[in-house]
């Protein structure tokens, strides 16, 4: 069998931004990526943040691919020590949004409903800065203002070294490191909790109720390195460690925990987080199925003193499924996951006070089928399910809650979304009916978002 030489594998590495330009169709979640590379939104998303297989493989070599005009510094071994391109990859977004509920929820003060609807104007403004830092370096930073904190603060983050080897036979194998806040953020896959659908919701919703650590109960909480490699641009495989890293004071101290020894659910250690998914192209279609999941040791209860004793231990497994058809005239893709998670509760158990059951369960399963019409007008429908175990402090009704969604698009221009959504509930924590006490129903719940959503 035929080794490549060294020299061959220089000349691939140097030749794949070129082979990546040519399969391209023809965007980027964020414009400052389109910038970059000199493309448009439909080579990296069926419709954004919807990735496509470029788009993967894009993510995967780290946000580096690029074609702009570069500074440049070569040593005398003619080694680049520089490549800064002339164009900083930054971006904005913007979302001005509208919420009604089926019900007004009712007034805190106790003396009756208070008024139902509410408008975000703006719901969030983020700042992106998104592409290639060197040779080898890339990242995706995002700074958000959240009218519902009123704060301005950082929001997902995903900083890459990445490199490209070919193996025997002509293989590709894309290697690399991730640092980033928000578990699965880093997953090429729209079927992880950190950029599936619903990709924007209501900040004042429902939500789809109780849910998991790895789904989104930790985002921007933490800090995590995990490595990963992605063979022939199907087998992925990946591994990393979280620890705590909250930004911001103590909710307990008003301190700055910047050693975490306060707070409420600070990881006990490292937290180890796993990937496994292998993807099947056969022209415009893409099929994925794979495994995640992590194993979280938390401190529960806030308090001033240093962090000790009992933790609660909360292991999350999960399966994910994608097909995608990417057309020129129809676009159309499917997405499930199921996560299970196995809670051991010797903290909060301790005394009997925090949790009925020193053992709970808890199940999430979501899925979509999205379809679009020349990238101009489509949408999404789903449905989604919540089962768990009843725990009489916890959750008293059990966490139960299911219902659907369906949510429209219409895109004018590719970096220019208005979307009409609406989420429907059958239940709620554990209830049709009065789930809360006092009269309200889970359809009281039901939402209308109108959102207007724009990108620079």
């Amino acid at each position: 069998m035929h080794t490549p030489s060294l020299s061959a594998g220089r000349a691939v590495r140097a030749l794949l931004p070129v082979l990546l330009l040519l399969a391209a169709p023809a965007a980027f979640a964020v414009p400052s990526f389109a910038r970059q590379t000199g493309m448009a939104c439909e080579a990296c998303h069926t419709v954004w943040p919807e990735l496509t297989h470029f788009g993967r493989v894009f993510k995967a070599n780290g946000y580096i691919l690029d074609n702009l005009k570069q500074v440049r510094g070569v040593t005398a071994q003619k080694e680049e020590i520089l490549s800064l391109a002339n164009l900083p990859p930054l971006s904005i977004m913007i979302q001005v949004s509208d919420t009604q509920f089926s019900k007004a929820l009712p007034d805190t003060a106790g003396n009756g409903s208070a008024q139902n609807g509410t408008v975000g104007f703006p719901q969030q403004v983020s700042l992106f800065y998104a592409g290639k830092i060197a040779p080898h370096v890339g990242a995706f930073l995002q700074l958000t203002y959240g009218s519902d904190s009123g704060t301005i603060g950082i929001d997902n983050t995903d900083i890459r070294f990445t490199d490209l080897k070919v193996l025997p036979g002509g293989q590709s194998l894309i290697y690399g490191l991730s640092l980033n806040n928000n578990p699965t953020v880093q997953d090429l896959w729209n079927t992880t909790p950190a950029f599936t659908f619903p990709y924007a919701t209501s900040n004042i919703g429902a939500g789809f109720g109780n849910s998991a650590q790895i789904d989104g109960n930790l985002g921007q909480d933490v800090a995590g390195l995990s490595a990963y490699l992605f063979w022939n641009e199907s087998l992925y495989a990946e591994l990393g460690l979280y620890r705590t890293a909250r930004q911001g004071s103590s909710p307990s101290t008003g301190a700055i925990a910047l050693d975490s020894t306060s707070g409420a659910n600070v990881i006990s250690g490292t937290a180890p987080y796993w990937r496994v998914a292998y993807e099947h192209n056969w022209g415009r279609h893409s099929i994925e199925g794979g495994l995640y999941g992590a194993t979280f040791k938390l401190f529960p209860n806030p308090g001033s003193q240093p962090l000790g004793g009992p933790t609660d231990r909360f292991q999350d497994v999960a399966e994910d499924v994608q097909y995608q058809y990417a057309g020129d005239q129809h676009l159309l893709s499917v997405t499930a996951t199921r996560i299970h998670e196995s809670q051991t509760l010797d903290a909060t158990y301790a005394g009997g006070v925090g949790s009925a059951n020193l053992d709970n369960d808890l199940t999430t399963v979501r899925a979509f089928a999205t379809y679009y019409y020349r990238r101009k007008i489509g949408g999404t429908v789903g449905f989604f399910k919540t089962t768990g175990s009843t725990d009489a402090i916890l959750t008293p009704n059990s966490p139960d809650t299911k219902g659907w969604i369906a949510e429209l698009n219409y895109m004018p221009w590719l970096n220019t979304k208005f979307s009409l959504q609406y989420t429907a509930y059958n239940k709620y924590n554990g209830l049709s009916d009065n789930y809360d006490g006092t009269g309200r129903n889970a359809s009281d719940n039901n939402t209308l978002y109108i959102l207007a959503w724009l990108s620079y």
